[in-house]
Order: structure tokens, then sequence, then C-alpha cells
């Protein structure tokens, strides 16, 4: 499942052989072929990307002549580990790009049930264990054997797991995390579309004139915002592999710390209004049971650790970083984890905490922090900037949608790559994107309400974060037994199971007690 890079010196007789036996001419089988050698300055793979003779790879085989022994390098054609050339940037950068989405905008209304001291208290404690847990990921996408590297998160559960097991636990969260991440990018992207439109032409809200086109009647419907949101995703995404798409998660990375910096400034900067409250509404708080309160605050804690994500993108960033032996991978990883997770705090924090002080019980699960703005302070704030704000939203939303829609696209390319054993084709690496594409827009068009779903299928995904990385830990570097290791990440690890399964019961419980809206193909 790991990229295995080792160096072994045997060689077997071969009729092509020079006057001194040198052993760099000698012809290789095809097990030899398969040995990874790490050098000096980087991996290289000895015979599967290149031909024995010092040749360039064709279609991921080692020589044109595959007559000659050349090995199928099945890494070298998927987009993912297609190109090692990464760096400490591109790494800050893919990780902010990844790191902070749309969710963070709800921390507010966990702050709503939890209060000041328990909601901060919960916050601090949910950022330390997701970085911990990426610690964790970091260390074991290369384990102690020399030169093994895991650059999926598939690739190291199945290591941990077994492959059965592996497959069972991790297949459903990442693909969930991958591809619906890429359709809730495209119903709130979307929906910021629309709403960017009606700021520009003037419509309802932003404080501009009544153009008769920007009436809520004359605009053209949900169906071709998302489809307008997708061609422009799927247009972004045809870059080849995930190094060439640092240059996106930069505009990524700078609009998404921009614009939710520019939300909770401007909101401290207005001002709070006067009928805001840090309590629940008292008329829905006497209405309910306690056995409702204890669903909300599970709901709230809910809203919290799924407000970090980017986990299922850890290993497949990692993969883009070259081999070196003094400077391995984990070491420029980490460095980048580092520097990134403290602008993301830096992000995070005042939006859950500035956010609360100036919205209170105004801000719902329903738009978050963003349509609270919009509702209060809407009408006193220029196109400009409301124009602005909105338009940092869009294009960070659409420069989120490639870096998470890139390990569906490895997937789909390895079920090619696997069956033909040659590179995909760019005609067939666009129509495969294009289907995705249309695939997701399809969901995103008929499940409008897929947000609220999202405390169930973020339950069930929750060990992938939370919890997998502590027992992967256990099984894989095998820490003393008893020691303190040992028990910090099994008690971490059950922890978060049970934590997730907490949050899958409480969903349900508020499904059946609320019921759900299910608006079916009316975004």
């Amino acid at each position: 499942m790991g990229e295995v890079a080792q160096e072994i010196s045997f060689y077997e007789d071969s009729p092509v052989l020079d006057h001194d036996h040198d052993h760099r001419n000698m012809i290789k089988t095809p097990e030899q072929q398969l040995i990874v050698t790490i050098n000096e300055s980087s991996c290289t793979v000895t015979g599967a990307c290149r031909s024995n003779y010092g040749g360039a790879s064709v279609n991921g085989w080692s020589s044109e002549d595959h007559g000659l022994g050349g090995i199928f390098d099945q890494d070298a054609c998927l987009p993912i580990t297609e190109s090692r050339n990464g760096n400490i940037f591109s790494v800050v950068f893919h990780l902010l790009c990844s790191g902070i989405g749309f969710q963070a905008l709800l921390l507010p209304v966990a702050f709503v049930t939890l209060g000041w001291t328990w909601g901060i208290t919960c916050l601090s404690l949910a950022f330390s264990w997701q970085l911990y847990t990426i610690w964790v990921l970091v260390q074991l996408s290369e384990q102690p054997v020399p030169g093994t590297r895991h650059s999926r998160y598939l690739h190291l559960a199945i290591a941990a797991f077994g492959p059965k097991l592996g497959k069972l636990l991790a297949i459903f969260p990442v693909m969930y995390l991958s591809g619906g991440s890429c359709v809730m990018l495209i119903i709130t992207g979307g929906r910021n579309l629309e709403r960017l439109f009606m700021i520009i032409c003037g419509g309802d809200g932003g404080g501009g004139g009544g153009a008769t086109f920007c009436e809520p009647k004359s605009l053209p419907g949900g169906v071709v915002w998302f489809l307008m949101f997708t061609c422009v995703a799927i247009l972004i995404a045809q870059l080849p592999n995930l190094t060439s798409l640092a240059k996106v998660s930069i505009i990524g990375a700078i609009t998404a710390v921009g614009s939710y910096t520019l939300i909770w400034v401007l909101s401290i900067k207005n001002g709070m209004p006067d009928h805001v409250s840090y309590h629940p509404k008292a008329a829905a708080e006497m209405a309910r049971s306690d056995m409702d309160k204890f669903g909300d605050v599970l709901n709230a804690i809910g809203i919290i650790v799924l407000a970090f994500r980017g986990h299922n993108l850890v290993l497949e960033i990692q993969g883009t970083l070259p081999c070196n032996s003094k400077h391995p991978p984990s070491k420029t990883m980490w460095r980048g984890v580092t520097v990134s997770y403290i602008i993301i705090a830096m992000t995070l924090f005042p939006v859950a905490i500035c956010g609360f002080w100036a919205y209170g019980n105004e801000v719902t699960a329903n738009g978050g922090m963003l349509s609270a703005f919009w509702q209060i302070h809407g009408h006193d704030t220029s196109r400009l900037v409301l124009g602005t704000m909105y338009l940092l939203a869009v294009i960070n939303s659409l420069s989120s949608f490639p870096i998470y829609a890139m390990p569906v696209f490895d997937n789909l390319e390895l079920r090619y790559v696997s069956a033909k054993r040659r590179q995909c084709p760019r005609r067939v690496r666009v129509g495969l994107r294009l289907f995705f594409g249309g695939l997701a827009c399809f969901i995103a068009v008929a499940f409008p309400f897929l947000g609220s779903l999202a405390p169930l299928l973020g339950g069930i995904t929750l060990p992938l974060i939370y919890a997998y990385p502590c027992f992967m830990y256990i099984l894989i570097r095998k820490p003393s037994r008893k020691g303190g290791m040992w028990w910090l990440n099994l008690g971490l690890g059950w922890l978060g199971t049970i934590l997730s399964v907490v949050l899958v019961v409480a969903a349900v419980w508020n499904f059946a007690d609320k019921g759900l809206h299910a608006n079916f193909f009316r975004p």
C-alpha cells in the first residue's frame, strides 16, 4: 500500500554487461526493478519511472521498449503522487485552503448553547485534539521500514487495520469528506453567487436601489447558480495534479483568511445591536424538555468538532513532498502544519468569539455568521463591502473544490490505470472530471438540504479525524504497552469513537423530534 523505498544490491546475470561488470549497467529482473532506491537528494525509482539506461518515463513505464523488463509505476500516473515537487509553501497554502471552510461560520451557534466558558473550552480542546491527530498522521506517513511512505489515508488505514477492515472503516469517510465536501461547496458557493449577483445589481439588501431585474422572482433559479458554480469549479479542476494546484490554493488561502477576518472585523466595527442576547431564546427554551436541551449541547459540541476539516487530505499533501535523507518529508510537513494552524487558530477563534459577541442568539444554523451579518447590518453596509465579502466567499469555495475533489479524481483514474497499465490520456482525465462535476452538481440540485444532514454524516465520519489516527499509531508504531503514548492514544481513540456514536444518536433523535425539511430538486 505504501511506496517502498529500500536499497538491495543483488543482480542477476545478463548478456548485456559492460567489460567491468558494472552493476549499474546490468539488467534487473522485474522483481528487482520494483525496488526503490533512496539517494542523497530525493526518492528515485530505479527502473520504475526510468529506463535502465537513464531514459525518461513513458506513460509510467521504465523504458520505451517494454520488452526490456520495464516495470509500470502506478503512483507516477495518479494525480496525487504524479509530481513530488512540493515544498513548505505549497504545504501551508494547501492546508489553509482545505482547513478553513464554511463550517467555521457556524461556531457562534455552538456558543449560544454552551456559553462563553464552555464554548471557548470545547473549541480549545477540539483544536488541540485534532492538531495532535494531524501530528500522528504526519509521523505515520513514513514507516520505520526505511523509505516506506503512505501518501493516501486509505493506504495507511489498510496498513494499520488490514485490507478488509481498513477499507470498511476508511472508504466511506474519505469519499464523503471529499465528494460530500464538493457537493456542499456547490450548494454554498451557488447560493453565495446568487447573493453576490443581487448585491451587484442593487437588489434585495446591500442598501442599493430597486432594479426590477434583481427582484427575487425575476432571478434565475437555484439550479442555474449551482450549474454556473460547477462549470467554473470543474474548469479550475482540470489542473493535472495536486502539486499544480498550489497556485489555486494560494488564492483559496488568501480569500479564506481574508473573508473570515473581514466578517468578524466588520461585526466588531458595527457594534452590538441592542436586542442581542447571549442565552437561548426564552420562548423556545421554556417549551423544551431536558432531553431536548441535552441534544442541543451535543449538537453544539458536534458543530465545534466538525469545524476542523482537511484531515482526509493531510497524507495526500505530504505525498507531494520529495524525499531527502537529511530533511525527510515529515519534518517539512510538520513545519507547514505548524505555520498553517497558527493562522487557522488566528482565524477561527475570532470568528467564534467575535461572532457570538456581535450577534448572540441571532446566529442560526441556516447560513451562520454570514447570514446574520446580512440580516442585521446589510441595510447600513455599502454594496462595495458586501460585494467584496461575498466575492471572497465565492472565490474561496471555487478554490477549495479542486483540492477536495483530488482524492476522488485519484480514485477514478486508479480504475483506468489499473486496467490499462498506462497513464490516463488527457481526454480520459477530462472526461472523468467532467463526470464527477456533473454528478456532484446533480446531487447538489437533488439534495439542497444536504447541510441539514451534516450532524448525522459528520458524526459518522468523525472517527477519521479524532479516533482512527490514534488507533493506527498503536497498531503501527506499537508503543510500550501501558506507557504514556499507549494510554494517550487508546484513550483518545475510544473517546473519539464514543463521541461519534453519541453525535449520531443525537442527530437521529433531533430528526425524529423536529423532522427534516427535504426540498428535493428545489434549491
